[in-house]
Parts: C-alpha cells; sequence; structure tokens
C-alpha cells in the first residue's frame, strides 16, 4: 500500500463513518473498483484499520466531549435533582443500546464479514441501505407529532431497538450511523437527537473494536513503515471525521423534514453502479 492510497482510505473512512453511507461498504468497494491489490482482512492492514478507527474515535470524543462532561456532571448531582436523574438515564440507555453490538458481533462479526465481505455484496447492501433511508424517511411522516422526544424519555426496551439496529452494520454497505438514526427516527427522536444518540453510542463500540483488533498486532508487529504510514492516515481522518460530524450535526438541525433523502438516494445510485461495474 502507497502513502496515497492510506490517505485516501482514511479520507473516505473519515467522511463515511460519520454519514450515513457505510465505512465499511465504501472501504470494501472503492479500492475494488480502482483495482487496487489490497486485502482489507490481511495483516499488512490491520495497523491502518487499527489507527483509522482510534482517528475516527478521538474525533467524536473531541466533538462531543462536552455532551460527555454534562452527562457525568449532571450524573453527579452538579446541575440539580432533575437533570441529574436524566443524565443517569440517558447514560443507561447508551448503556443498553451497546449490549447487542457487543453479544452479536463478538458471535457473529467475522462470519458475518467473512461471507458478505466481497465489493459486490458490498454494492448490494449500499444499495439496500439507500432504500432503508429513503423508507423511514417517508415512514415517519406519519409519526411527526412525535418527532420530538428528548433522549432521557427513551425506554430501555427502545434503546436495545436501537441497538439492534446497529447490529445491521456487520452487513458491508449497511451503514452503522444509518442504522442507528434510522432506530431513533422510529422511536420518535428527531434526526438531530437520533445522530447524537447514535455518535455518544458508537464511542465506546468503535473503541472497544479498536482494542480488540490491536490486541491481534502481538502476533504481528508492524514494521516501522507501516506504522508511519498509520499515524498519517489516523490524522487524516480524524480530521475529516471532525469536520464531517460538526456539518453533519448542523445539517440534520436545518433540514428535519427530508435529511435522510440525499444520503437515500446516494447510496441506491452509488450500490447500483459499483455493482454493474464490478459485475462486467
Amino acid at each position: 500500500m502507497t502513502l496515497l492510497q492510506a490517505i485516501i482510505i482514511a479520507i473516505i473512512q473519515g467522511a463515511t463513518e460519520q454519514f450515513p453511507i457505510s465505512s465499511l461498504g465504501h472501504a470494501a468497494i472503492v479500492p475494488a473498483m480502482l483495482h487496487w491489490p489490497l486485502d482489507l482482512h490481511g495483516e499488512m492492514f490491520l495497523p491502518l484499520l487499527v489507527m483509522l478507527h482510534l482517528g475516527t474515535c478521538a474525533a467524536l470524543l473531541v466533538f462531543f466531549w462536552r455532551d460527555w462532561v454534562a452527562l457525568f456532571t449532571g450524573a453527579a448531582g452538579r446541575h440539580g435533582e432533575t437533570c441529574q436523574m436524566d443524565s443517569i438515564r440517558i447514560l443507561a440507555l447508551l448503556c443498553v443500546a451497546t449490549v447487542p453490538a457487543v453479544l452479536i458481533g463478538g458471535l457473529f462479526e467475522h462470519a458475518i464479514r467473512n461471507l458478505f465481505g466481497t465489493a459486490r455484496y458490498a454494492a448490494v447492501f449500499l444499495t439496500l441501505n439507500g432504500v432503508m433511508l429513503l423508507a423511514v424517511d417517508r415512514m415517519r411522516a406519519t409519526l411527526r407529532h412525535h418527532n420530538d422526544r428528548p433522549l432521557a424519555s427513551l425506554g430501555f426496551g427502545e434503546a436495545l431497538v436501537i441497538g439492534l439496529f446497529q447490529c445491521l452494520a456487520f452487513f458491508p454497505g449497511l451503514s452503522r450511523s444509518g442504522a442507528c438514526i434510522v432506530g431513533g427516527l422510529l422511536r420518535g427522536l428527531s434526526h438531530e437527537n437520533s445522530a447524537r444518540f447514535s455518535f455518544l453510542m458508537a464511542q465506546p463500540v468503535i473503541l472497544a473494536a479498536t482494542v480488540l483488533e490491536a490486541l491481534k498486532l502481538r502476533h504481528a508487529p508492524p514494521q516501522p513503515e507501516q506504522m508511519h504510514m498509520a499515524i498519517i492516515a489516523a490524522i487524516v481522518a480524524g480530521v475529516v471525521a471532525l469536520v464531517c460530524t460538526g456539518i453533519l450535526m448542523r445539517y440534520f438541525r436545518d433540514h428535519e423534514d427530508w435529511a435522510l433523502r440525499p444520503f437515500g438516494w446516494y447510496c441506491m445510485g452509488a450500490g447500483v453502479v459499483a455493482f454493474l461495474y464490478l459485475s462486467f
């Protein structure tokens, strides 16, 4: 892998991890369409994968640090009893929502990705991701009077449902953030609150996945040049992710009525084009 390829993959990772268009799907499709001889599951790619996830997670922590501070200080009773109860509840909801990813991911993630990890499968699931986004954006018009629920009003069963939606991302091409946002929208949250819950929930999940992947490096320590390239890519991915998170949160705030449609049409179009290109 060249440094230019690593930087391109980092830009794709930083943008698509935040936008509801599947980072894993793009990581499979783009190299295949460019005819890059990359093995995304190989030992040579592992240091880059670990550092990309670390960069993305760092960007989310930087962007949402005020939310975490508010939640933990609120839970400690610094802002009154009502805020304390809401903060404790939101933290508990986040914990419940991460359970499905931990359990299902630990049991089935590698089997799913080995079975459906080719670029053509990713293109199919990317198309389905677009269908999901468009369908839910239309469905929620019937739930308009519930679209401003605060996060603390969610039930634990509802948080578990959103966590189950997150597990759709084990299929390359189905977006983790997109699936979580869809789950939140179906429970009556706004686009902005759905995205906020999704990104807060993502941080411990991404960090845990990064640690697990990093442990594998004990058996195949990376060469210095690999680590240098991975560190540069992580910085690029982190900066792109930070910018894209800000853009997305503001976009959701200003386009509540049709926020998912551009992403849905993009995923459908890109998925169909990629499938046809990779099939002939």
